[in-house]
Order: structure tokens, then sequence, then C-alpha cells
């Protein structure tokens, strides 16, 4: 089957590339000749453990091939994918559909033969149905039909999550575009991976329910880790407790700085302004959206408090270790590590850092932050480690060469990576999320 996937981006060439690993002949179109060149070259434009070697050999063997021309792109696929960002737009929080319409727009006006539109991109309740009216204006006479199926992927696993899905979600309630869609995961059958039909509106808001639950599990253990500290329990030790529980399992119960990334901030956002459209408030989600993003600037005042207070804080060094909003990527969107960093500059602290694959995205968007070529590097003279993301990289630092690096042996585990019996014998002055 030849399939289309229009947005080379994250989701986009994640899927298109595993598409073709499954034997299908896939075409990844973009509007940036850039990327497309860059591709073209073998040079990816995201950090993906194994995404690369994933593309190259689909290339060679002549599954997976990168185009600006989206007309010769789309040409005789019986699947063609829109799979472009919908970033919160500027102003107002909604979704911005803009990129989506305009590729239905630009897929109408060169549709020839029967294909099945499927929106990957995460979009509102209701967008299926606009794009389906634009398609119906812009091809005319051209048997098509509007599928939506949400992506599950997380950064850092993608591949594995496409793959190995939990779920496949595809809302269609039509026979002939049910049919194709099961021919595009036929592959994935005898994974026996679950595929749930459902209507196009539903599938649509599944995806931003799931993100918004995430987000409402992981917003639930930061308060709860709050409440440890002032009553002297281990909020670790509460995660195991009640994710023991077959009813609310354990992931995403990992006490730390608040969510960020490309998902979870702006899909809460869109869900609330779908909510408001709708007249049907969510006041769990709003109460989340707030918390977790004080908790961001909160786990800043937690580092100058370890330094003493605002006081003794002022013309000290601090040492970041980690930026990105999680490990095993490269995205620094909504990065708890950017308001934990301008809440230190705030308090007057200067602020050196290191991540393993973030730091040419990160710079720009910390300003007056030292860069340092290594995780050593950056504790050099420094009053303060604060460890922000779980890189594998940190998970067994050398702490004697720390004290003889560092002013001060203090570590601000934000991530609780170390046991603090350990740390503490070592001759550290030891802080963590949650636990006394």
């Amino acid at each position: 089957m030849k399939i289309a996937m229009v947005g080379s981006g994250y989701v986009g060439l994640v899927s298109g590339a595993c598409f073709a690993d499954f034997g299908h002949d896939v075409v990844c179109i973009d509007k940036d000749p850039g990327k497309i060149a860059a591709l073209n070259d073998g040079v990816m434009p995201i950090f993906e453990p194994g995404l690369g070697e994933l593309v190259a050999s689909n290339v060679k063997a002549g599954r997976l091939s990168f185009t600006t021309d989206l007309a010769a792109g789309i040409a005789d696929a019986s699947a063609i994918f829109i799979a472009v960002g919908t970033p919160s737009r500027r102003g107002d929080g909604h979704a911005d559909l803009s990129f989506v319409y305009a590729v239905a727009e630009e897929v109408g006006q060169h549709l020839k033969t029967e294909a099945v539109i499927v929106t990957k991109s995460t979009v509102p309740v209701g967008t299926g149905d606009e794009v389906e009216r634009i398609l119906t204006q812009a091809a005319p006479g051209v048997r098509f039909a509007v599928a939506s199926n949400p992506e599950f992927l997380r950064e850092g696993a993608a591949i594995s999550d496409f793959k190995r899905p939990d779920r496949i979600v595809i809302g269609s309630d039509d026979e002939w575009a049910q049919e194709v869609m099961r021919e595009v995961y036929r592959p994935l059958f005898l994974n026996q991976a679950p595929i749930l039909f459902t209507s196009r509106r539903t599938s649509e808001l599944i995806k931003y329910a799931a993100n918004a639950f995430l987000a409402v599990k992981i917003t639930f253990i930061n308060e709860i880790a709050d409440l440890c500290e002032k009553v002297d329990a281990d909020v670790q030790d509460v995660s195991r407790g009640i994710g023991l529980d077959g009813r609310i399992g354990s992931k995403f119960l990992h006490a730390g700085p608040g969510y960020g990334g490309s998902c979870f901030p702006k899909d809460t956002l869109a869900l609330l302004k779908t909510s408001e459209d709708y007249d049907s408030p969510l006041r769990i989600v709003e109460a989340v959206v707030k918390v977790n993003d004080s908790r961001k600037r909160a786990m800043g005042r937690k580092v100058v408090d370890a330094l003493g207070g605002a006081e003794a804080a002022r013309g000290k060094k601090v040492a970041l270790l980690g930026l990105t909003f999680k490990p095993n990527t490269d995205d620094m969107r909504d990065a708890p590590s950017i308001a934990i960093s301008q809440t230190l500059q705030d308090a007057g602290v200067e602020v050196s850092a290191y991540d393993p694959e973030g730091m040419a995205l990160a710079a720009p968007l910390m300003p007056g932050v030292t860069m340092a070529a290594s995780a050593y590097a950056a504790i050099e003279g420094a009053d303060a480690v604060a460890l922000v993301t779980e890189w594998d990289a940190f998970r067994a630092l050398d702490f004697e060469k720390i004290k003889g690096l560092a002013k001060a042996p203090l570590l601000v585990d934000l991530r609780n990576v170390y046991d603090p019996a350990e740390v503490r014998a070592k001759g550290f002055t030891y802080v963590s999320v949650g636990r006394s």
C-alpha cells in the first residue's frame, strides 16, 4: 500500500518510518526544503533513539522517500495522513489548526484518485468535519473519506510505542475507510494490538482525554509530594503504595518539577478551550494547568531555599543537570528547566547547565545561562548541583569528583534519582522532592 505522510516532524517522521518498516511504500512530505534536503542526506531533524537507523534502512530498501512536492507525493496513495503541528494559538490557547486546514485544501486541489484522508495531528473535536468540508469543495467528484487516527507516542520511546501500541484508535463510520485503515495497520495484527473503531469526534476527544488524565496523575503526585514534606512522609513509598492498586497503576506517579513537552501543556489548554466552547467546564483540568505552571518556579525557589534563602543565594552559582523536559529527547518545549533557571537568575544566582542532547535548543530559551561542555564542567565552582532531568548519564555521578569541583557538597535532586542515605553518607547535603 502507498501511504503519504504530510508533515515530517516528530509524529510524521516516526510514523512514516515505522509504516515503511512494516513494508508499506511511504512518502514523507514537508514544505521545508531544508528539512527534506537534510532527511535525504540522512540527517534527522530531531533526536529520537533509533530513528536515524530506522530511516536509513528503509530509504535503502526503497520503501521510504522524502519530497516537498505534495502533488507527486500523494499521487496514487491509498491513505494520506495529515501530521502537521497544532500549537497553542497565540493569545487564546486554542489549538492552531491553520496548518491542518492548509494541508486539507492543498490535498483536495491535487487529489485525483480515491483515498482516505487521516488526521494524525492532535486536533479538537469537530476538526475532521471541517477537513471533510474543505475537501468536498476542493475535490469535487473524487471519492474520499476522512478518518481520525490519533498518535500515542512517548518521546524517547516512540518507535517502540508505534510498533507495540497499547491500542490503535480509528475514528470513522465509513466501512471503506475502516477497511483501508485495517490494511494500513495489518502488520500489527500479529502483535494482537487492539484496534478501537469509534466515531470521528469520539476519536478526536480520546487523545485529549488521555493526555489530560496523565497530566492529572503527574500533578496529583506532585501535590502529594508537597504534603509528604510537611508531614514527614516519603512520596516514593506513597507512589508505590497507591500504584500497586490495579485501579490506579504505577505509571506517571513520579514526583518531580512538573510536566512539559510538546503535548501535555498545549493539549490541556486546547481541551479547556473546547470545554468552554461547549459550556461544559473541566474544573479538574483547570486546576492541573494552574498547579503545574506554578510548580516549575516553585522548584526554582526550592533550590534557592537549599542555598540558604534569598539573601544567601544572591551571587552564588548553581549547576543544572538536564534541560530537556524528559530524557532521551532534545525537546525543550515547556521544559521545567526554563522556569527554574529564570527563577534562579531572578534571585541573583549564576546558572551553568549541561544536557546530553538539548543545549542547542535550550540556549536561545535560557539567556544568561552558561552552557557547559560536560556535567562536571557545569559543576565546577558551583555552590549547588540541581538534577532537573533524569538522563541515564546523571544516575551514577562521581561524588568524590564533584566534591573536588564544587564549592559546596549540595545536591538538589528534583527527580529523586538518588537514595538520600547514600548521598548523605558521601558527605553531601541532599534535598529531594517529597522526602524528608
